[in-house]
């Protein structure tokens, strides 16, 4: 079997590939450039792949594909609908970062509630020194305890993160698409009328683009600290800037964007320094644990797949 990776530094270079190894003959790719994709796929009957787009465009010159792996949970970068069409199989990987991003919003949170940055830089700076006052406590701080924490998707990381902020002693609530038992599910707007702290855990599709709008900014509370761990473009980024800019939210946490890395074109580019704002290249999903499950549920997922008993198969 050959399996080749197409974009292996998005995996991390401390991740050890052997255990594809064991599975067949294994071509490594860094990166491939967009027209480069179909020459570095050559004859390859698996490919493992985190962030390049696939679809007919690419793929229609080759006849030996037969699975595309995604390290990822989301699959909004390959063509399923194609690759059904032309019977090759789409796994992807479930539930392996949900610990990993859980912590990244956790962390995100009590950084901003806590702000921590204009703290630290007021040691770092050498002003606490000079001060002679014991302590500092501006800008105000509050405790996360009692707070109503609103999730936006309820799915593994949803509810990762629903137990943290329990734990908390937050009170959460949620918005999903079909109402969990478990949890108080409400509208989208009361979510944002309600939440203190909101934070993003939705697939992209049709209906979350742009859930994050500017009309539902204008319904959130002043102090509240929106959190984006799910795709940059359920937000609009223009609106959120504003917002963050005009004082009309307390804090802004990012680590996705509706193009990335990062462009110079992007409004956040006038956040780059603001003590109320985190943003982060795309790690939350990354700790070094969540991305060796992948990688072993990627190899399972091969095995399966030709052993005639697939699993993950979108």
């Amino acid at each position: 079997m050959k399996i080749t990776v197409l974009d292996a530094a998005t995996l991390g270079a401390d991740l050890d590939l052997s255990f594809l190894s064991e599975l067949g003959e294994v071509t490594v790719y860094q990166s491939t450039a967009p027209d480069k994709v179909s020459e570095n796929l050559g004859d390859c009957e698996v490919t493992v792949i985190n962030k390049v787009k696939l679809g007919a465009y690419n793929l229609s010159t080759n006849t030996s594909l037969k699975l595309i792996c995604i390290a990822a949970t989301g699959y909004d970068n390959v063509d399923v609908e194609y690759c059904r069409s032309k019977g090759i199989g789409v796994c992807n990987v479930i539930g392996y970062s949900s610990d990993s991003v859980a912590q990244f919003t956790l962390a995100s949170a009590l950084s901003l509630a806590t702000n921590l940055t204009p703290f630290c830089d007021h040691v770092f700076s050498g002003e606490y020194t000079r001060s002679g006052i014991h302590n500092c406590l501006t800008p105000v701080f509050h405790e996360v305890a009692g707070m109503t924490w609103g999730i936006v998707g309820l799915g593994n990381i949803g509810k990762a993160v629903a137990r943290v902020a329990s734990a908390l002693g937050c009170r959460v609530i949620a918005h999903k698409r079909s109402p969990d038992p478990d949890y108080e599910c409400v509208s989208m707007d009361d979510l944002c009328r309600r939440s203190d702290i909101i934070s993003l855990h939705t697939p992209l599709n049709d209906g979350t683009r742009g859930i994050i709008s500017r009309e539902r900014i204008q319904l959130m509370k002043k102090n509240v600290i929106l959190i984006n761990a799910a795709r940059g473009a359920v937000v609009d980024e223009d609106a959120v800037t504003d917002a963050v800019i005009n004082e009309d939210i307390a804090g802004f946490a990012s680590d996705v964007y509706s193009v990335e890395p990062l462009q110079p074109t992007s409004p956040f580019n006038r956040l780059l320094g603001k003590k109320n704002v985190i943003l982060t290249p795309h790690m939350a999903w990354g700790s070094y644990e969540s991305r060796v499950r992948c990688l072993k549920e990627i190899c399972k997922n091969i095995n399966a797949f030709f052993s005639g008993e697939p699993r993950n198969l979108l």
